[in-house]
């Protein structure tokens, strides 16, 4: 019988073979752990569709913050509760809002790890929208200053990246312009370049209590079959001075963080968002799907896809995975 001179199979005998030809490698590096934040005292309280997720008091960073740098997680991701809302997302930018105590405490804490900050406005919004409401309609440009000022207040805190996060129009070059104003031109703009009107938020919603009181965000984010227009928008925000560009969600839109992998040469992050994590959890306690293969299935394909940067809530069982793997070659 004859056989080709190259046979694939020859090099996927074992593991040490498998591992020497590996072409993608996820690494505890490629990550970022998102923490929801909740004014009070001794709050852990589990976000009931995404387990192993917690809306944690600041008195309770401590112990968290310890378990992510011993893991080796190299960034966090912080999202705020604020005690109140109103029309003008106050809470946003207040020097003393929930976001801005935990940046001060972490830093404290853990200075060398890495303390990104989302920049919205919708936890904050009495209507759950990103941007100041008129006439039922989410107004684009007004909504730019406090952006604005919402970037720079985490800045001042001590945040060491900013990422906006709501699909308004010049966002990027509004926040340029007011943190270079204020002498902070170090700080980089990680931006939610390409960010869709997905399903897949609702677990999130769940989490950071955002969910809008009418409508829905079509009108600013993205319509779910484009990919050219992403590579617009990320075409946009990097010419306005973003540092690092992202595609959320990212299972769904695969080919759009290769296309924009593919077109540009810049940092490229992707955000493995709530509803994707939840199936998982789902179907794993159901017996379902092996959780632990799948989830770094995933992982591992949203790194080949192109994405130097995942933000996931596996973060942290996928360090100790990977930890746990990188023990057992050695």
């Amino acid at each position: 019988m004859y056989f080709p001179t190259y046979r694939p199979r020859r090099l996927r005998k074992n593991e040490a073979l498998r591992s020497l030809v590996r072409e993608t490698e996820l690494s505890v590096n490629d990550l970022i752990y998102p923490l929801f934040i909740i004014h009070g005292q001794g709050v852990k309280e589990e976000i009931p569709s995404m387990p192993g997720q917690y809306q944690l008091s600041i008195d309770n960073l401590g112990a968290e913050i310890k378990e992510i740098v011993a893991l080796g997680i190299p960034a966090v991701l912080l999202f705020g509760l604020p005690e109140t809302k109103d029309e003008a997302a106050s809470g946003a930018y207040d020097e003393f809002g929930i976001v801005q105590q935990a940046i001060r405490e972490i830093k404290k804490l853990a200075p060398g790890l890495l303390v990104v900050t989302d920049v919205c406005l919708c936890e904050y919004m009495s209507h759950g929208h990103c941007g100041i409401i008129k006439d039922g309609e989410v107004l684009n440009d007004v909504t730019l200053e406090l952006l604005a000022k919402t970037a720079l207040s985490h800045a001042e805190a001590g945040a060491d990246i900013v990422a906006p996060s709501d699909m308004m129009d010049g966002r990027v070059a509004a926040i340029r312009a007011q943190l270079d104003e204020s002498g902070l031109t170090d700080i980089p703009i990680m931006s939610y370049a390409a960010k869709y009107a997905s399903g897949f938020y609702g677990p999130f919603r769940e989490a950071a209590d955002s969910t809008p009181t009418f409508g829905d965000r079509r009108s600013y984010q993205m319509d779910p079959p484009n990919a050219m227009e992403a590579l617009r928008e990320v075409a946009m925000d990097i010419e306005e001075g973003a540092d690092i560009v992202m595609v959320k969600p990212a299972l769904s839109y695969l080919d759009v963080i290769a296309a924009v992998r593919s077109e540009f040469d810049y940092p490229l992050a992707a955000y493995n968002v709530s509803g994707e994590y939840s199936m998982i959890k789902a179907a794993g306690a159901k017996g379902w799907i092996d959780e632990r293969k799948v989830t770094m299935e995933v992982l591992t394909g949203i790194k080949r896809a192109g994405a130097d940067i995942i933000i996931t809530y596996h973060a942290k069982e996928a360090a100790q995975w990977l930890k746990e793997r990188n023990c057992l070659c050695q």
